[in-house]
Order: C-alpha cells, then sequence, then structure tokens
C-alpha cells in the first residue's frame, strides 16, 4: 500500500524524490480540495462565514458550534487532548513564541534547553532571557542515546532553584530521536518546574496523548506529518496555565481567555485550520496504526552511522 504507489495522493513532482517533508510538508490532493471548498465558501459570503460562523463572535442563529470549534474537536481527539485545552496557531513557533513570552521570567531566572532543540526555539529562548537578563542553560545529550534514563539525569542535572521552565522536543528535527517526555515531564514536575514540549514532528508520526504526558505546554505542527495544509498548528495548555497564557500578537480576545485570545484575532485565512480535520481523516482511512510502523525506523537502521534511536514510552 505504501511507498511509490500512494504518489497520485500528492500533486509532488514524479520526476523528483521528496525528501523534505518534515520541513515543508506536502497536502494531500484531498486536503487541498477540501481547503480549496472552504475558500469558495468563504467568498460567497466573506462577512458571514469570518464574522460569525468562524469564531461565533456574532450571533449565528443557524449553528449551535463555531468552525473552529468543530475543527478543534476533531484535532483533540486526535492528539488526546481536551477540546477546551487546544487551540489552532499556524505553527509551532508561533506557539513556543506564546509561551516563553507569557513567563514572568525575571533577573537570574533561568531557561533550560537541550542541544537538540531546534535552532529557532533556541533563538527565542536566547531573546527571552536576554530581554528579563535571565540565564539560557543547555544540556549536551550525548549520542548515540543507550537509556532513557541518560536524558532525564541530564535535564534534571540541569535544574537548579532558579529554573523557571524546562524546554524539550518531542521528535527531535536534527536527529529524528523520540524524547521520554513523560519521564522528563515527571522528573521536572517533582522539582516544581514546568515543561514546554516542541512538538513539531509528532502528530501524523507516532501516536500521541498529550494529557497522559503531564507537561504543561504542547505546541504542535499539523502541516507536517498530519496532512494539514500549510500555517497549521496547535498549542494545548494544561488548565491551570490557560490564565497567564497570552496570544503574541494583541487583539480583539486580549483579557477574554485562553480560547478567545488565540481565536478572536487579526483577519487571516482560516482554512488550514477548518481542512486539517480531513488530513486526520486521510490517515484513519490508511490505518494510521499501519501509517506509523512503516515510518518507524528499526533498530537495524542506521542514520550517518548510528543507529536510530526511540523511546516508546513517550
Amino acid at each position: 500500500m505504501f511507498g511509490r504507489s500512494m504518489l497520485c495522493h500528492w500533486m509532488l513532482d514524479p520526476e523528483c524524490t521528496y525528501l523534505n517533508h518534515g520541513t515543508v510538508g506536502a497536502t494531500p490532493r484531498r486536503v487541498l480540495q477540501k481547503q480549496q471548498m472552504l475558500r469558495d465558501e468563504m467568498e460567497r459570503q466573506p462577512s458571514r462565514f469570518m464574522l460569525r460562523e468562524l469564531g461565533g463572535y456574532q450571533p449565528m442563529p443557524w449553528r449551535s458550534v463555531s468552525r473552529l470549534r468543530e475543527a478543534i474537536d476533531e484535532v483533540a481527539a486526535f492528539v488526546g487532548s481536551r477540546p477546551d485545552d487546544l487551540v489552532f496557531v499556524p505553527n509551532v513557533s508561533t506557539g513556543m513564541n506564546a509561551v516563553l513570552q507569557s513567563l514572568p521570567l525575571g533577573a537570574g531566572d533561568e531557561v533550560v534547553v537541550t542541544d537538540l532543540a531546534y535552532g529557532a526555539v533556541t533563538l527565542l529562548a536566547q531573546a527571552v532571557c536576554q530581554r528579563a537578563n535571565a540565564t539560557l542553560r543547555t544540556v549536551h545529550i550525548a549520542f548515540p542515546v543507550s537509556a532513557e534514563a541518560n536524558v532525564v539525569d541530564a535535564i534534571a542535572a540541569a535544574i537548579t532553584p532558579r529554573t523557571r521552565v524546562v524546554v524539550v522536543d518531542h521528535v527531535t528535527a536534527q536527529t529524528a530521536l523520540v524524547l521520554p517526555v513523560a519521564a522528563i515531564a515527571a522528573a521536572c514536575r517533582a522539582r516544581g518546574v514546568p515543561v514546554l514540549v516542541d512538538g513539531a514532528h509528532a502528530p501524523g508520526a507516532r501516536p500521541l496523548d498529550i494529557e497522559r504526558l503531564g507537561v504543561d505546554w504542547y505546541a504542535a505542527n499539523l502541516h507536517k506529518w498530519a496532512y494539514a495544509p500549510r500555517g497549521c498548528g496547535v498549542l494545548w495548555a494544561s488548565p491551570e496555565r490557560q490564565s497567564t497564557l497570552h496570544a503574541p500578537v494583541v487583539s480583539w480576545g486580549r483579557g477574554r481567555g485562553f480560547r478567545e485570545e488565540f481565536e478572536h484575532v487579526p483577519t487571516a485565512d482560516p482554512t488550514s485550520y477548518l481542512a486539517a480535520p480531513e488530513g486526520i481523516a486521510l490517515l484513519r482511512e490508511w490505518r494510521f496504526d499501519a501509517c506509523v510502523e512503516y515510518m518507524t525506523p528499526h533498530a537495524s537502521c542506521r542514520i550517518a552511522g548510528a543507529r536510530a534511536s526511540t523511546f516508546p514510552t513517550a
């Protein structure tokens, strides 16, 4: 079922072997068709679609649930979240910015990242630390990783009484290492430190149950392995963290709560969000467990001479 026979589902140039899906994901034809249908509908009644139906900002007696909440319901079930704890964002970078720029960092406070962090996330952490006169601590993760405990212990050892947040990847961008997020979160929680997860590569690439990870915030992309159109990510926040979390762009939702801040935003094309459930539907039709098994490297696989490593408990 998999392999070259699936090429017909994408618009990719058949003369090109596309290897950069993890950076710039390719959207299946069916999802693009769904997005275009939504755009056509939006253009027939722009105000009705954007002002009433999209987020339910104005009365709409013909609908009981906004379009954004309908889509979030489908996505939440896929990533293991209550719908109320999940919002759409354009990408992981936006979600990570929202969390780190909402933290009340002060002089002498510390932010912990690993040396496997995505470059843009490290730059973000540097920026917020510089602004607050805080310290960025980088944990070295030795490779190849032979045991889950090695990663957990390395991160735990970097935590001090001044640590305000630990930032970790779920699936690292450069090495495709699946970090033991649940174990890391447990170690941090035992020390009173919250955890922010960069889950850019997780949805669609492996089963995901965010609530069971025990983290505080989780940002993820749906436009990589979950087949959503580009410009589609999600941000999850535990209920106790939502009141202090703010959208990075201040707009009409400011001060109205977690969902309102992220959903009542300046005018933008929302169809990548609304078409996201179509990508999830495709994964289910193609048997998601079979897709994951096909994409997961076996123990014998070697990347640049080193064995690929995963921790299934994450």
